[in-house]
């Protein structure tokens, strides 16, 4: 799938959050074989980018992973 460039621009969330979460997602539906992946003619990245940006899936942010500000 490709996103129109205009939501792209639009989008007001954090762009690396979703990257990130994209990226995870790829990973899930590869594991698991998800069938949808099959009807999205393998385009795993592809299918997870558009379920995390479209809000098909929701994601999180641990804090806790996150390194303290000033921190080198």
């Amino acid at each position: 799938m490709i996103f129109p460039l205009e939501s792209l621009i639009e989008y007001e969330q954090n762009m690396y959050a979703v990257t990130c979460a994209a990226s995870r997602r790829a990973y899930q539906l590869s594991m698991l074989q998800d069938q949808q992946i099959e009807e999205s003619n393998g385009k795993v990245v592809s299918l997870a980018a558009s379920q995390v940006f479209t809000g098909e899936i929701e994601f999180r942010i641990d804090q806790s992973d996150l390194p303290e500000p000033g921190a080198e």
